[in-house]
């Protein structure tokens, strides 16, 4: 069988696989569509409330899940400024800190509703990502790090003064002039963190995604290319910092109450725990990002506190994610995001390969 023969079968083959689908391959396009990777995960998770309630999930569980997607909620800002636009902070447990005190003082002292809450969460984080996007224009790299940090324990400080133990009595919060219990303040976290992904996920592959790339690759470059820096730094940081405050908000729904001076929440440790599982899971993968928060967060609640040696030695959970982060930076600085792709495209290769191999040997025997 000659070469040419060999192309043409090749391209016959490519030509029937792309105009005839099996229902298997169908399947797996609509598995590719984002929506319905996000809509199934939902459903998966709003069952968990229900196992709870069959006494197949322990309700320690459910809440471990509840309070690991809040911290998700972050990361997956975090991952838009720094996955996409390249701008180091460590100013999120800060701007949690303006969603929690949002939280006490308009649903707990002057009894708002949780809607009126969360315009004023997201109103006030507004203008502080505007603030700290504009800084960013003339400081960038470790010492914008530095500054983000500085004001974070500003903010911290500032709560501290304000008042250092805060409670949420959830029978005074509505929603619609509803009583919001448990499972609902569950439900209401699973669905903003899953509009939340859906949201930045389309973010990432519109123009707006791909300028913020152009602005991470070469800033002279993409200024040369009429995009404003300004505005897509401010948005970058706008973005972060709503998401904080939003999950400072949920933290509160969810937990109820924090003391400043002994609540890790507002502490830099936050902020570097976010930073981690942006690296572990892959700065530019959502996906990633939210299973690095699993392993620095949800692992420990939901598996690992179940195991006598590890409630024995805490600290060495913390050892072994500090490991981690020290493999993967070394090995795959896409995080563990860019290794499963790697493996994903190796194997789509090798089967290419050996089904035009096996259609050259049958042609080859004839």
């Amino acid at each position: 069988m000659t070469d040419l023969n060999v192309k043409q079968e090749y391209l016959h083959l490519t030509y029937v696989a792309h105009r005839k689908k099996s229902a298997g391959e169908k399947v797996r396009q609509l598995l590719g569509i984002p929506l319905t990777q996000y809509l199934i995960f939902a459903v998966v998770l709003a069952a968990f409330p229900l196992l709870a309630q069959a006494g197949v999930l322990t309700s320690s569980f459910v809440f471990a899940v509840g309070n690991t997607m809040i911290y998700a909620i972050m990361a997956i800002g975090f991952c838009l400024l720094m996955g996409y636009s390249g701008l180091a902070s460590l100013g999120t447990a800060g701007f949690v800190g303006i969603g929690a005190y949002i939280a006490y003082y308009f649903m707990q002292v002057y009894g708002a509703p949780f809607g009126a809450a969360f315009i004023v969460t997201v109103m006030v984080s507004l203008f502080s990502g505007v603030l700290v996007g504009f800084i960013s224009l003339r400081i960038e790299g470790i010492y914008l790090a530095i500054l983000t940090l500085g004001l974070s324990e500003i903010l911290r400080n500032t709560f501290i003064s304000l008042k250092s133990t805060i409670k949420l009595d959830m029978s005074k919060v509505r929603l619609f002039g509803v009583k919001i219990g448990e499972d609902q303040v569950y439900l209401l976290i699973l669905a903003l963190f899953v509009v939340l992904l859906l949201i930045t996920s389309n973010l990432i592959r519109s123009p707006i995604g791909r300028a913020l790339l152009s602005v991470k690759n070469s800033t002279s470059a993409a200024q040369a290319m009429g995009i404003s820096l300004m505005k897509y730094r401010v948005l970058a940081f706008v973005i972060s910092t709503v998401y904080a405050a939003i999950a400072g908000l949920m933290y509160m729904m969810l937990l109820r109450n924090m003391t400043t001076s002994t609540s890790t929440l507002l502490s830099m440790a936050t902020s570097l725990n976010i930073l981690g599982a942006v690296v572990i899971g892959g700065a530019k993968s959502l996906w990633g990002t939210t299973f690095g928060v699993f392993i620095i967060y949800g692992l420990q609640s939901t598996f690992l506190s179940k195991i006598p040696f590890f409630v024995e030695n805490p600290a060495f959970i913390t050892m072994i994610t500090g490991l981690l982060i020290i493999l993967i930076v070394m090995f795959f600085p896409g995080g563990i995001a860019q290794m499963v792709g790697n493996l994903v495209q190796k194997r789509k290769s090798s089967k290419a390969a050996a089904k035009v191999q096996r259609r050259v040997d049958s042609y080859g025997r004839k």
